[in-house]
């Protein structure tokens, strides 16, 4: 039996939760700014505001979990501002940064960076109550969005951007992260890890090696940790099938 128009509740009626949709609002924000940095060529601050945008993105799902506020709205805006931070925004800034001075190769490449986010994040919400929580399916469009990021703040904070061919490097980054975010290779989803558990002492001195890394040479740091990351996946995927690789069987004489 259908509901009627009467008998809906509207949004209006419903309200939205503030908190978490406002650290998602921050997010849509700081890719915005990305855009409008990008635009006026200081890529550097472009490349910095993906990164807080991904920090934001990943608060606001948490807070909504913690203060139970998760809903349907909150989803399909995150979702939204996903698509502006970490498929429009980072295509641009390559285009904008280099890709631009290789004609026509470069905005198709910059645009496969930016479809490629958009049906990843379409597929996420079709497939997000039947897969495993562990794994996601294809590389996250906000890792895809730190290896370009990445890139265009390491060349920047150390002087790489005058190597030359790196427009070619740049032009496989943005190509490789899109495609990669709509493949079949799973990616570890970090769900599994909770604060609440004991761990090893070690596992403290190694946060606090990783916190002083961090602290004195953040680019370098967070793209080598997205490079591994993205790489992970084709090496699980590669371990994978050679562990399911039949034997060879001996030759008959």
């Amino acid at each position: 039996m259908n509901i009627s128009d009467q008998e809906k509740p509207s949004l209006r009626r419903q309200g939205i939760y503030l908190l978490p949709n406002s650290f998602t609002l921050a997010a849509l924000f700081a890719g915005f700014y990305a855009i409008v940095q990008a635009m006026n060529l200081n890529f550097e601050h472009a490349a910095v505001a993906i990164f807080i945008a991904m920090i934001l993105d990943g608060l606001d799902g948490r807070v909504a979990r913690l203060t139970h506020s998760q809903s349907a709205f909150g989803a399909e805006f995150d979702s939204l501002s996903d698509m502006v931070s970490f498929g429009v925004a980072p295509a641009l800034i390559a285009y904008e940064w280099m890709l631009k001075d290789m004609g026509k190769l470069g905005w198709m490449v910059a645009f496969i960076h930016c479809a490629g986010a958009a049906l990843r994040l379409a597929r996420f919400n079709t497939m997000a109550d039947s897969t495993d929580k562990r794994w996601f399916i294809g590389l996250p469009s906000p890792a895809a969005a730190a290896l370009i990021a990445g890139l265009v703040w390491i060349c920047h904070a150390y002087g790489y951007e005058k190597i030359a061919g790196m427009q070619w490097v740049l032009l496989g980054f943005t190509a490789f992260s899109g495609i990669t975010m709509v493949t079949n290779v799973k990616y570890w989803s970090f769900k599994e890890i909770h604060l609440r558990r004991r761990v090893p002492f070690v596992m403290l001195l190694a946060l606090v090696v990783a916190l002083m890394l961090l602290m004195s040479e953040p680019p370098l740091v967070l793209f080598g940790f997205f490079v591994c990351y993205a790489l992970s996946g084709y090496v699980m995927t590669a371990m994978t099938l050679l562990r399911k690789k039949p034997p060879v069987e001996a030759l008959s004489d």
